[in-house]
């Protein structure tokens, strides 16, 4: 798969180097959220081996609560226009908004991360059928806010998570997505106990 400038061989593994400029992020708290160590912290993942880099201004961890588009944008644009200056390294970008998605493509981001598979913004898959990148589309239950709150339930966990990804896939090429641009993701920990994961 090419992302960016690089071909993806994707029968052996690719280190993602995880950013979020968030302050309540679940796996690094908010470290980062400062302009200038979010983009320190870029530089170091990619001359520690990163071979993409996955830039998120919203938290998804559980119970977190959904940002403006603005807010957003202001947080992962500058990053990514900053990386840019130094770098030509992949970058995706996570996000469920089609505006956050698009406003990242255009300051240099390669890929868009769904963890709602689309489903949270209908124009989402337009815009990755419109700039021609790879993305990403996630199982989940629910919303980040309550995903892990109730009875979490399935009959058999694979085979629904697997059904409801075949679905967004066809939702995906159907908007003009190209099948070869289209990874996924079977998310672990969104709405799933630990025997589910």
């Amino acid at each position: 798969m090419k992302i960016g400038s690089r071909q993806f061989d994707l029968s052996k593994p690719a280190i993602m180097g995880i950013l979020n400029v968030t302050p309540d992020s679940f796996s690094d708290g908010g470290d980062f959220y400062d302009h200038d160590s979010a983009v320190a912290h870029a530089k170091k993942m990619i001359e520690e081996g990163a071979d993409i880099l996955d830039i998120g201004g919203e938290s998804s961890r559980p119970g977190s609560e959904p940002v403006s588009q603005e807010e957003e944008l202001s947080r992962v644009v500058t990053v990514i226009s900053a990386v840019r200056t130094f770098s030509d390294i992949p970058i995706s970008v996570d996000t469920v908004k089609s505006g956050v998605a698009a406003g990242a493509i255009n300051a240099g981001a390669n890929m868009i991360n769904d963890i709602s598979a689309g489903t949270f913004d209908p124009k989402m898959f337009g815009v990755a059928a419109k700039f021609k990148v790879p993305i990403c589309l996630m199982h989940m239950r629910g919303i980040p806010k309550t995903m892990q709150s109730g009875n979490i339930h399935y009959d058999d966990v694979v085979k629904e998570v697997a059904v409801y990804l075949e679905e967004r896939c066809k939702a995906a090429v159907a908007a003009g997505v190209s099948r070869k641009n289209i990874l996924i993701d079977p998310g672990i920990g969104f709405g799933k106990t630990v025997e589910h994961n």
